[in-house]
Formats: structure tokens, C-alpha cells, sequence
């Protein structure tokens, strides 16, 4: 037996179970049931009473008699039931779909212990498919017993509980042929844990709760270790394989900008974030580096600094967002800025005309255009440059790994690679999911900056929120109504847009009101939106396609409608559009009176703080990993034993593990170290063809 050896020719299975198993639980090789682990133990000493039973659905153990055994038929369907008794109560057994021997071979009248999970039916408590073991058979282990993740198709086919417990006995009885050790000694004696050898024997078959958790630390740093390994390895070969032009010169562009036309003081963190990319730029490598910053901390200001640097150099410089709006905000921030510098910056999306295509594609390719703002665009084969130097990416994660290469393609040294987010992400996350880039955080907001002051408000305080956005308007401010559906919904009862924007349009009948959804025509966006930020509307009603890019300083109240009906990240990048001013700001959360726990966290927590990585670290607890990255990479986040929401205590350690190896022995070389190069050879390289150690 070996760990690639299939699961058909362990004894007890063979190959109609091997297939059931493999569609089930996705199961097939050896080293697939070692690495099934148990969903939790059940302590083999504790015996319920039907007395003590409760309405929940976890599997218990049980000590009585069975009788009654009947089978019972319903229209075509037949069933057997039977009674178990103690002394205490009854309740009932049922199987469906069962074999005839199994009548024969239940134990009628004689003491037996049942495990399974427990149904109530009209307050009555049933079992499905136990399992029946009898009192002379009871085996005398002290040991915890192992509860496997199951379904109903595999126990009626007899797959049950005790099936996988005695197959993942007999496994663990090969394991010392099974598992090699991949920890150097230094490390084991370092962090005391168990041998692998014993970390498998204690994952399925603990002695006690502390071997248990023992070999569940072990298994939880060891899937970080060799994920942290594999992005270290990662990084390291790009710093050294990953060629890029040199930014040695910071002049006349950068230096006239930031003496003469800058509107305002950086922040302090923004200084250190633009000192950290410089150094980046200056060596002939690429930089490839992440740029996280709360809504409106500035990160298009350190953008703009950098691109300027590319100048200063001999290269252009290219900003890609995800849709047209958020092209668009950032295309007229940044000519706005530079209106009196003289330099030429275009914006490129789906919408741009012919002639102005041809416009950026010649000045692009003779040089004379410095900065191009686009989306998708953007990658398109006939977009050539004459020597891109710096790609900016906005919200990366909503771009895949194919488009972000065809950006890369466009010069023949690559460009230098800035990524920005104005999604905090936790910190647990960015340590695991982007330990190949260099991060960059701005923690600090502009000076001046009033704090948005955020108010949880029901429909029966609908006339005083209306009265007090009338009272903004009447000081010249403008308002946002945001709505989350554009249709009318037939399942939920929440408001939409449409309707909405009747409403509002009634209750604010002295005032312009404007509409803007994503199933509007980008011609139709821009009016719109100009409309509302040039202050001819002085409320604009929308969806949350005003999440990210919109940019209006006027903007001082936003009401949310159906706000529990949002995830906190959304709700956070949506009140992140007002507060853009020097006035102060407020959002105004309207639910219905009814919430759910998780809703009333998510609206207690954005009426607590503003402060974007607190919510993303409460966000990531609500909805786990997968949704926080965004799907292009939610996929990643396949860890068996690993919790990115409460073992951030073990990748900080790991990540710190594997940076003072990498720092001290690069490729692995040092004899003592040989145990981790061959164990992520054989396992993990496959994983990562870029990885030159071998």
C-alpha cells in the first residue's frame, strides 16, 4: 500500500464502493482517507438518555432495547420501523431503502448501544439508519471515536459510520510506510510537536483531547508553512529572474508637480508608501508590489506621484479599472490635476469613438501620450505602447490572471506593477494571499478629514430622515439614495429602484432628482452623473454601481435602503462616496424592522467604526475567505485543517518561519533544511512551475 494507492483495493471496499465513494466525497487515492479528517469526536464513555435527548441534529450514542420491528409500506415505498426503549423513553428507528437480511440481523430485546443523528417529528425523537452495536460487542477503546463527514446516500448503501472508522483503522495501521517526516529537527524541537507519524495516528484515532489538538496544530502549521513556502519561493524567483527597467532619476515632472500643483499635504503614510515604491523602482527588477488604502485615503494621489516618476525616466504609464465609471473618476482626477503641468493623459474604455482611438493608439506608439486610463481596453492586441514602464491595476481581483498577463506582454521588459484596493483586506488574508507581492498599507487619512458619522434609522423614522436630508440640501449639500435591486424582486420583499425613485421624487418634488443603474447605457451614465456632479440634481438615486469611482464633494448624506440586505464590505466602499469633502458627512442604514443576527452585526459594526480593516476583519468572519478575495480567487482557499478567520495566530508564525529560512538559505541548500526542498519537490513544485529550486 502507498499513499497514491487507489481506494478499491483497501480491504473493505472494492470497486462499486470505491465509485460511490469517489462521487460522494470526492475520495480515490490512500492519501485522500488519511487526509479525511473527522468533522468532530464523540467521547465512546458518554451515553444519552432518550430523556435527555434535544432538537438538534448531531450524532449521540444511546444504551437500551429494540423492539416492534415491522415493515411498513406507503403506496409503492416500504420502510422498516422499530422502537427503542430505555429507561427513560422511547423513540422511534426507521430505514428506508433497506435490505432484506437487515431485518434478520437487528437485535431484538437485548442490550445494545445505537448511535446516529437525531429527527424530531411531531415532538417525537427518531433515528435513521443507526447504527446498532451490541453490549458484549462493544469495544472496551478509551479512545475518542472519530465522526466522519457523511450523507444519507452513503449510509443507506451501509457506508456509515463504523464503515469508515474501520477502514481509517486499518490505514493507520500502515502509516509508518505511509508518512515521511517534513519538518527539520531544529523546527520539530523549536515548536514541540508530534511526529507526523503521530499527528496522523491522533487526528483520526486521539488518545485525549490533548493529543487531539496537538496533531490539529501540527496539520494547521503545516498547510501554512508549505502555503507560505510556495509564495516565498515565488517572490524570491521573481526578484531574481524578473527583469525591469530602472527608475534611478526623480525629476523635473515629480519635482514641479509636487512644489507647485499638489492641492494638498500627503499624509505621512502616504510619504511612506511613495518612499517604499521608490526604492522598488530604482533596482532593474520588477517591481510587482500591493497598495492597500481605506476608501479615501489617497491611494490615486500615490498613483499619479509614480507615474510621474515613470516619466521622469523615459516611460509611459497606463492605469487599468475595472468598469467605466471607475475609469472615468480616475481619468478626470488625474487631468484635473495635471491640467497646468502640459502632460497628456487619455482615457481608453468600450465606449471611446473611433477617432479618439486612433488619437491614443498613434500618440501611444510615437510616445508623446505619457498616461493612459482605461479598462479592458486596454489589453486589446492593436493597444501597442512605445515603451510602457509602470501598469497600475484598480481592484484587481475583479481582473483574471490572463488579462493581468497581457498587460505585462506589452513591453518587452516588463513593466513595473502596482496594485491598488480600496477593499482593506484582513490582515490574515493579505499575509497568506498575497505574500508574493510587496504590500504597501496607507493607515492614515488626510488631514481635515471628518470621520462619516453612520445611523441605523427604521421605516418609521422615514419622515424625519427625509426631513433631515431636506435640511442638507437647503445648506447646499447633495444627497445619494442607494437601492439594492433594479427590478422588482417576486421572492424578496425589499424596495428597488424603480419604485424608489418614484418615491423620492414625491417626497422631494422641490428638488432634481437624477437615476443611475448599471443597465444604463454608458452615454446615459455619463449624463447622468454629470448632471449630479455638477450639482444641477441635488439628490441622485442608484444602485451600487456607484460603489467604487464616484466621486462627488458636494455628497454629504447617503441613505442605504434595504441596508441589511448588503455585505459589510459594500456597505463600507458605498459610504466611502460621501465624506469626500470638507463638510461633514453622514450614512443613514434604513432596514426593515426585522433583522437577523448576522445583519444586526453587520449594521452595528458600520455604526461603530469607520475604519476599513476592523469591518474587513468582522466581514471575513461573516463570510468567510472565499468572498473577501472576490471570485477569481476565492478557489484558493482550500485548506483542510486551516481557519484564515481564527488561526491567524499560526500564519503570522509561519509566515515569519519561512522568511527567516528563505532569508538565510534561498534555494534550500543547507543540509538541514534538505527535509522541507524534498518534501515540496515531491508534493507542492507541480503546484508552482515558476519555482527554479530543484
Amino acid at each position: 500500500m502507498t499513499l497514491e494507492t487507489s481506494i478499491e483495493y483497501i480491504k473493505g471496499i472494492g470497486p462499486d464502493r470505491a465509485k460511490l465513494i469517489k462521487s460522494v466525497l470526492g475520495l480515490s487515492t490512500v492519501d485522500d482517507l488519511l487526509n479525511f479528517y473527522p468533522i468532530r469526536y464523540l467521547d465512546k464513555n458518554k451515553v444519552y438518555k432518550v430523556s435527555q435527548l434535544e432538537e438538534s441534529s448531531i450524532e449521540v450514542q444511546l444504551k437500551g432495547r429494540i423492539t416492534q420491528v415491522q415493515e411498513i409500506q406507503t403506496g409503492k415505498t416500504k420502510r422498516l420501523s422499530a422502537k427503542f426503549n430505555d429507561d427513560t423513553g422511547t423513540m422511534d428507528l426507521v430505514w428506508f431503502q433497506y435490505s432484506k437480511w437487515l431485518k434478520e440481523q437487528i437485535p431484538v430485546n437485548r442490550e445494545v448501544y445505537i448511535f446516529g443523528k437525531v429527527n424530531v417529528f411531531n415532538r417525537q425523537f427518531s433515528m435513521p439508519h443507526p447504527e446498532i452495536e451490541a453490549e458484549e460487542n462493544k469495544e472496551n477503546e478509551t479512545r475518542l471515536k472519530p465522526i466522519y463527514p457523511s450523507s444519507e446516500k452513503l449510509t443507506k448503501r451501509g457506508l456509515n459510520q463504523r464503515f469508515f472508522q474501520h477502514v481509517l483503522r486499518n490505514i493507520c495501521k500502515e502509516i509508518p510506510n505511509l508518512i515521511e517526516e517534513n519538518f527539520p529537527d531544529y523546527m520539530m524541537k523549536a515548536f514541540r510537536f508530534l511526529s507526523r507519524q503521530h499527528t496522523f495516528l491522533n487526528i483520526h484515532f486521539p488518545k485525549d483531547m490533548e493529543h487531539f489538538e496537538k496533531a490539529d496544530n501540527r496539520l494547521k502549521f503545516e498547510e501554512s508553512f508549505f502555503f507560505q513556502l510556495g509564495f516565498g519561493l515565488k517572490k524570491l524567483h521573481h526578484k531574481t529572474y524578473s527583469p525591469g527597467n530602472p527608475f534611478p532619476i526623480v525629476g523635473d515632472h515629480f519635482n514641479d508637480f509636487y512644489n507647485h500643483h499638489i492641492p494638498f499635504d500627503l499624509t505621512n503614510a502616504q510619504k511612506r508608501v511613495l518612499k517604499e515604491i521608490r526604492v522598488d523602482m530604482k533596482r532593474p527588477i520588477q517591481m510587482n508590489r500591493l497598495l492597500q488604502g481605506d476608501v479615501g485615503s489617497g491611494k490615486t494621489m500615490v498613483a499619479l506621484l509614480t507615474m510621474l516618476i515613470a516619466m521622469d525616466n523615459g516611460f509611459q504609464s497606463c492605469m487599468m479599472a475595472p468598469t467605466e465609471i471607475l475609469a472615468q473618476q480616475h481619468y478626470n482626477g488625474i487631468k484635473d490635476l495635471l491640467k497646468e503641468t502640459g502632460i497628456n493623459v487619455r482615457l481608453l474604455t468600450g465606449s471611446s469613438k473611433t477617432a479618439e482611438r486612433k488619437i491614443i493608439h498613434e500618440e501611444l506608439e510615437n510616445g508623446t501620450l505619457s498616461i493612459l486610463v482605461g479598462t479592458h481596453a486596454v489589453l486589446e492586441d492593436k493597444v501597442k505602447f512605445k515603451n510602457l514602464g509602470l501598469a497600475i491595476i484598480d481592484e484587481q481581483h475583479r481582473f483574471g490572471v490572463a488579462q493581468r498577463a497581457k498587460l505585462w506582454a506589452k513591453n518587452k521588459i516588463p513593466p513595473h506593477i502596482l496594485v491598488m484596493t480600496a477593499t482593506p483586506i484582513p490582515r490574515t488574508l493579505a499575509m497568506s494571499f498575497y505574500s508574493d507581492l510587496d504590500v504597501s498599507v496607507i493607515d492614515e487619512m488626510p488631514m481635515g478629514r471628518k470621520p462619516i458619522i453612520t445611523a441605523h434609522r427604521r421605516e418609521k423614522d422615514r419622515t424625519y430622515v427625509y426631513n433631515f436630508c431636506r435640511d442638507e440640501i437647503r445648506k447646499g449639500r447633495q444627497v445619494y439614495f442607494v437601492y439594492p435591486l433594479i427590478e422588482e424582486s417576486e421572492t424578496l420583499d425589499y424596495k428597488n429602484l424603480m419604485e424608489g425613485l418614484d418615491h423620492v421624487m414625491n417626497a422631494f418634488s422641490d428638488y432634481n432628482v437624477t437615476m443611475l443603474h448599471g443597465k444604463m447605457k454608458p452615454a446615459e451614465k455619463d449624463i447622468a452623473m454629470n448632471y449630479f456632479a455638477s450639482g444641477k440634481a441635488e439628490i441622485m438615486v442608484a444602485t451600487t454601481v456607484i460603489e467604487v469611482g464616484v466621486n462627488v464633494p458636494n455628497a454629504s448624506v447617503m441613505v442605504i435602503e434595504s441596508s441589511e440586505r448588503f455585505g459589510l464590505s459594500q456597505l463600507h466602499q458605498l459610504r466611502g462616496r460621501v465624506g469626500r469633502g470638507a463638510e461633514q458627512s453622514y450614512c443613514i442604514l434604513m432596514t426593515s424592522d426585522k433583522l437577523s443576527k448576522e445583519s444586526r452585526t453587520r449594521i452595528k459594526t458600520m455604526t461603530e467604526t469607520n475604519d476599513g480593516f476592523k469591518i474587513s476583519e468582522v466581514d471575513m468572519q461573516l463570510r468567510g475567505p472565499g468572498d473577501i478575495l472576490g471570485t477569481q480567487q476565492s478557489g484558493v482557499v482550500d485548506f483542510k485543517r486551516l481557519d484564515l478567520v481564527n488561526d491567524s495566530a499560526i500564519i503570522k508564525t509561519t509566515k515569519n518561519t519561512v522568511d527567516k529560512i528563505l532569508e538565510a538559505d534561498p534555494h534550500l541548500m543547507k543540509p538541514e533544511n534538505l527535509i522541507i526542498k524534498n518534501y515540496y519537490l515531491k508534493y507542492y513544485k507541480g503546484k508552482n512551475k515558476w519555482s527554479k529550486i530543484s
